[in-house]
């Protein structure tokens, strides 16, 4: 019983997941991801991973894959594969376990160059990989991987972690913030790739006991406000103002003074998230523990159960 109350304290919101990360990268010296290195790499990951590599990779040519149509993407590119047009595969895993694993294995079947961006310095993945970066992180509650992510992206798309800090601690919450039964964020176009990151979020943190939504702007025009509702609040950020979607009085513009980039908006939006999951009841608290030490693991055919505070490596 001991154990448990002192794991329940070490269950933080997303929010302070947040601040703890910045906190940790102000003073922490990342590996550097030089992207040049790659010509045309197949870029594997699962759930935030693959939403990371699409991030990272951004502004690159890359094929995208994740756990669900790596197998096939692999055979739909063997022709390129034999003539050398493709070469490598870089898969992102914060654990270097579960799909990684034979991600890999696949990989290296076809003979293609093998490199791993992860979190764990002794993962099995990592002893299959012909090559290794290991990313620091720091103890965070079982699927929040907020260091994880944001370190690989400030690797690549650096930002200075102060700035956002000081943003986050100047933002005031449009009031009544806590009262709303659902939420959704408009991002700029230029962000789409936070939008299913969020999405991955609400069904960790919420399940099916409250809406929230994420779209670009752009995405926003297609009909995704046919149904308003005075309940649902409309979180727009950057600097198109939203004058149509969602009820006038649920609408909230988070403007953006200056250039940010990934990591300011994936800290930013995960940041509101977290002041969500403070505002409802303990929804994750109270189920993260069973899903660890029962379906979680059992879903990869293991009886190992998860972590439910994954350790840092620093």
């Amino acid at each position: 019983m001991k154990k448990e109350n002192i794991v329940d304290k070490k269950i933080i919101s997303l929010d302070e997941g947040v601040i703890q990360a910045l906190e940790f990268f102000k003073k922490t010296k990342l590996p550097k991801l030089n992207l040049n290195q790659f010509k045309f790499p197949i870029v594997v990951g699962s759930g935030n991973a693959f939403n990371t590599g699409q991030i990272l990779f951004s502004n690159h040519p890359v094929v995208l894959a994740d756990e669900s149509t790596f197998k096939k993407i692999i055979l739909s590119y063997k022709q390129l594969i034999k003539k050398r047009v493709i070469t490598e595969v870089v898969v992102i895993s914060a654990s270097g376990e579960k799909d990684s694993i034979w991600e890999l294995q696949l990989a290296k079947k076809y003979k293609l160059k093998t490199i791993l961006l992860t979190c764990s310095s002794n993962s099995s993945a990592g002893k299959i990989a012909d090559r290794v970066l290991i990313y620091p992180k720091i103890a965070e509650p079982y699927t929040y991987n907020i260091s994880t992510y944001l370190g690989m992206i400030l690797s690549v798309k650096p930002e200075n972690p102060e700035n956002i800090l000081n943003f986050l601690k100047m933002l005031k919450l449009k009031p009544g913030f806590g009262k709303f039964t659902a939420y959704s964020f408009i991002l700029p176009d230029e962000f789409i790739a936070i939008a299913p990151m969020l999405d991955i979020k609400k069904s960790e943190l919420f399940g099916s006991k409250l809406s929230l939504r994420a779209f670009s702007f752009g995405q926003a025009r297609h009909a995704k406000f046919v149904i308003s509702d005075k309940n649902e609040l409309v979180i727009t950020i950057g600097t198109d103002k939203n004058l149509y979607f969602g009820e006038a009085s649920s609408r909230w513009q988070i403007n953006i003074n200056g250039k940010v980039d990934f990591a300011f908006i994936l800290c930013l939006t995960y940041y509101l998230v977290g002041q969500i999951q403070k505002s409802k009841p303990d929804y994750f608290k109270n189920n993260i523990k069973k899903y660890c030490l029962d379906c979680g693991p059992k879903a990869y055919g293991s009886n190992k159960s998860f972590d439910i505070i994954v350790p840092g490596n620093n």
